[in-house]
């Protein structure tokens, strides 16, 4: 299968199974989906939006989170991974808003300028909040862009390039956001029938189903 028809078939299943795409972080604006995504590392979206009520309740601004201290950040985000450097990075980082006018940048300089905010984080707000055309490319998109046959797994930065040359940019912010629905729902990191999978049934090349079949048996194994 040429790469422009497994593309168009893939736009097609996606559309059908997620017609509409919320973005799953809750936030308000483009300064708490800034704060979201930055916690949401080494975690879940449900983990983070459990805990971001009550922060955002304490620090809805840059000018309030900036009052708060960092032992207060920590402690309303205590429950997820890393919640030390990530209270440290939002504290930072709310006064450098402050000094900037309390605008978040709408750039990815901008934003990667910023305490633990690295580029998939500025394509996720840069797409989310601000429409811009980006392909963040997490775990999820990661795994399935290999299955895919549309990238080869070498590195989150390749994945992001391939799948921006393969598909219309038109697609990336929309498509960003269903292929991690359909990973998180149809195509599991473990455990995973490549044949049964609506996409990789037919999308995944001979080689990787082997490949993916056997490391499922050696673990079934060792278990």
């Amino acid at each position: 299968m040429k790469r422009e028809e497994k593309t168009r078939k893939i736009v097609e299943i996606l559309d059908d199974l997620y017609p509409t795409t919320p973005i799953p972080l809750d936030h308000s604006d483009p300064f708490t989906l800034l704060i979201a995504v930055l916690l949401s590392a080494q975690t879940t979206d449900k983990k983070v939006n459990e805990v971001t009520p009550a922060l955002f309740a304490s620090g809805p601004t840059p000018e309030r989170m900036a009052q708060l201290a960092v032992e207060e950040i920590r402690e309303h985000i205590r429950q997820l991974g890393l919640a030390p450097q990530k209270a440290k990075n939002i504290h930072k980082l709310s006064h450098m808003l402050v000094e900037q006018g309390s605008e978040v940048p709408r750039t990815f300089d901008g934003l990667e300028a910023l305490p633990g905010v690295g580029h998939k984080t500025a394509s996720v707000v840069m797409a989310q909040a601000f429409g811009f055309p980006a392909f963040p490319v997490d775990t999820h998109i990661h795994r399935l862009a290999a299955r895919w046959g549309l990238s080869n797994g070498a590195s989150v930065v390749k994945t992001e390039r391939d799948l921006k040359r393969a598909f219309d940019e038109s697609l990336w912010n929309r498509l960003h956001l269903q292929i991690i629905f359909f990973g998180r729902e149809y195509c599991p990191a473990l455990y995973h029938d490549l044949e049964e999978c609506p996409i990789c049934s037919w999308a995944a090349t001979k080689k990787r189903k082997a490949e993916e079949l056997a490391v499922r048996n050696r673990r079934r194994r060792k278990s």
